[in-house]
């Protein structure tokens, strides 16, 4: 794989992207970001990585060539950029999985793996109260005026990713891994003393129990994603490039 670099093409330019960019830029990472596609490709972007070409609709891709598209611009991007990237036969990575809570466009774009023996899956996210602001979840609590605790939603992964589409991406993984979007309990948290959004997994089945925590900073510049997403499709990214895949 000597001289070998990766081109990618990033749908979107919002904060997940431009730091998966500059993350990519600092590590000397083998990839080429061919394109950055946006809504209006006429409005000047700053930052954009050099070479990467501006684009705003999927039949610009036509005549790009790319190993694998990335998508980082929010759940109604999903369908019409993961769709063309699968078209012209690249791999396709979601940062917007909640798009997979519509039947149809699952099953345009992917397959369910085979499941587990699994009887019981439940996933918490706990995040600074504050952290919830801007989400329907104003309107069921006083975010600024919580002095505990609060847990303002416990349903499906399905419905949790339809009420709150920007927070709920993590547990559509965890559901798609396994009982599915109807059968995963997802709770979301809003915390006035946490620091760090935290994912609390709990899984039953036939291996035994599986309890995980993970605790990640914010994102620096939208508090309302985290550091790891950014950290997850670096990794991701880079795993392409490398010989040993950890």
């Amino acid at each position: 794989m000597s001289g070998y670099r990766l081109r990618v093409v990033l749908v979107g330019w919002g904060a997940i992207a431009t730091r998966v960019a500059d993350l990519l830029a600092q590590r000397g990472s083998a990839v080429e970001i061919a394109a950055v596609a946006v809504r209006d490709a006429s409005v000047p972007r700053k930052g954009l990585p050099e070479g990467a070409r501006l684009i705003a609709a999927p039949e610009d891709l036509a005549d790009l060539k790319a190993d694998l598209l990335v998508e980082a611009a929010g759940r109604a991007a999903v369908p019409p950029w993961a769709a063309a990237g699968l078209r012209f036969g690249w791999d396709v990575a979601l940062s917007s999985t909640s798009a997979l809570t519509d039947a149809a466009v699952l099953a345009q774009l992917t397959a369910l793996a085979a499941q587990l023996g699994l009887t019981e899956v439940r996933h918490e996210i706990v995040k600074p109260a504050l952290a919830w602001r801007g989400t329907a979840a104003e309107t069921l609590c006083d975010l600024a005026a919580l002095t505990a605790p609060f847990t303002f939603f416990e349903g499906t992964a399905r419905a949790a990713a339809d009420a709150y589409p920007h927070n709920a991406n993590s547990a559509v993984i965890s559901a798609l891994a396994g009982l599915g979007l109807d059968h995963t309990t997802l709770a979301l948290t809003a915390d006035p003393d946490a620091r760090l959004n935290a994912h609390r997994i709990h899984a039953v089945g036939d291996f035994g129990t599986l309890t995980m925590v993970l605790e990640n900073r914010p994102l620096a510049t939208n508090p309302k994603s985290s550091e790891m997403t950014a950290l997850s499709l670096l990794r991701l990214i880079e795993n392409r490039t490398s010989q040993v895949v950890i």
